[in-house]
């Protein structure tokens, strides 16, 4: 049974015309508007996160960094979110979505702005890995705010048999913000360079803050006293079931290791491996994302249907394992092939795709697990949570990719995605 309970499970969508924060009116279809910022924000931060590194090939020539470089600057991206999500998550949970929200975007609109300006290679000098690197940094700590910020703004607007196609629906926003970054990025840096990637970005961030400045609000019935009582009872982190809700939010973690792989790392492979172009891999990598969207509203819409979270989640890990142990093997066996290596060569980045859409597809039904257990006063910190571990694989993986290709090649890439993947799956809860 769901552990959220709120004015949107005791009344009908009907009487969501009523007064929420701040003695404002909303009417029914206005928690569709709450659920489009949260995409909206979503996006944004996603095309950072997911986009920079998207653009790995480039950022390697443009700013003269080594593998090891490039691994250590992408990583400290995923650093700076997973230090930071946690404080983020209890702010929301004590002050609300929406001032979380506007500083969060607010702040890291003014720092990529910044960065267009100040931290790009130019003729009369390229930035050290140093500074590329602490300016990395801190974009993670400031937009760490919009994760679990936003998640809560839906769980409050949204009646529990919705919940999983809601979450699903706004976690679409990460591929969505990827799928435009990888498309995007790399072309406009190779065209205008990383001036004109940063202050895209900030203008997305400036956007989406707009947003949430107009139609963010506090649920109907909730108001100040419900802000009040977010830190009243029990924190997720210390509570009777904070068994279950750290190892989801593990769980979570660990089948990230893998997507991240794919994230960081998978231009680079395609480019150097595979011997792809520009187009084809933004091609690819777009194919991953747009993929993860659709997986990500099916698996919301259907596990909402036939309550059956815990399950999915379990064989998401199972076959996104074996999708990686496909691509290891092809990997390592691929060219011994006789008369095969066109179509091996036609089948990796088939295989890379297949692998990336697998592992990306849980993540709505993961999170609406996660924030149930928690309960409605605590979704802010459990989201946080969860996502702290998930950003520590945006660090150590990026960080650990370059190690593994020095010894093993790509096949021991893969190998360990595979590997990460199947521990993950008894780590999800058994279904009840």
């Amino acid at each position: 049974m769901s552990a959220i309970v709120n004015c949107t499970d005791r009344q009908s969508p009907k009487l969501l015309e009523g007064t929420g924060s701040a003695g404002r009116v909303f009417k029914p279809g206005h928690r569709w508007k709450v659920l489009g910022i949260g995409v909206a924000a979503n996006a944004a931060f996603s095309a950072t996160f997911s986009g920079i590194p998207a653009t790995a090939v480039v950022l390697r020539q443009g700013y003269h960094l080594g593998n090891a470089e490039l691994g250590l600057a992408l990583g400290l991206l995923g650093l700076g979110v997973a230090l930071s999500e946690l404080p983020w998550g209890l702010l929301t949970d004590r002050w609300g979505d929406r001032r979380v929200l506007l500083i969060g975007l607010g702040a890291t609109a003014v720092w990529l702005l910044a960065m267009a300006m100040l931290v790009v290679p130019t003729k009369a000098g390229i930035p050290g890995v140093t500074l590329l690197s602490a300016s990395l940094l801190i974009t993670g700590l400031l937009g760490g705010s919009v994760n679990g910020s936003s998640g809560r703004a839906i769980m409050g607007w949204f009646r529990e048999n919705e919940r999983g196609f809601a979450m699903s629906i706004r976690q679409t926003a990460v591929p969505l913000g990827g799928g435009l970054g990888a498309l995007v990025l790399p072309s406009l840096a190779l065209a205008f360079g990383f001036g004109a990637v940063f202050g895209v970005l900030a203008g997305a961030s400036a956007l989406s803050a707009l947003f949430a400045w107009r139609w963010l609000h506090e649920p109907p019935t909730a108001g100040e006293g419900h802000l009040a009582s977010a830190a009243v009872g029990p924190a997720p982190l210390r509570n009777r079931r904070n068994r279950d809700v750290w190892r989801i939010a593990t769980a979570i973690g660990l089948l990230c290791f893998p997507q991240v792989a794919v994230l960081t790392f998978a231009s680079v492979f395609l480019h150097d491996f595979v011997g792809l172009g520009t187009a084809a891999i933004s091609a690819s990598l777009a194919a991953v994302q747009i993929g993860a969207m659709v997986m990500r509203i099916w698996s919301g819409r259907f596990t909402d249907r036939h309550g059956n979270r815990r399950q999915f989640l379990r064989l998401c890990s199972a076959f996104s394992a074996l999708a990686f142990a496909m691509l290891w093997l092809l990997v390592l066996f691929g060219p011994t092939v006789p008369g095969g290596q066109l179509i091996w060569l036609a089948v990796l980045p088939v295989g890379l795709i297949v692998a990336g859409i697998s592992v990306s597809a849980w993540h709505g039904v993961a999170y609406t697990e996660l924030a149930t257990l928690a309960g409605a006063s605590h979704v802010g910190t459990a989201l946080s949570l969860a996502n702290t571990f998930v950003f520590v694989g945006f660090f150590l993986v990026p960080v650990a990719i370059p190690g593994l290709l020095h010894l093993w090649s790509w096949s021991g890439v893969w190998l360990a995605a595979a590997i990460c993947a199947l521990i993950a799956r008894p780590i999800f809860l058994r279904p009840a």
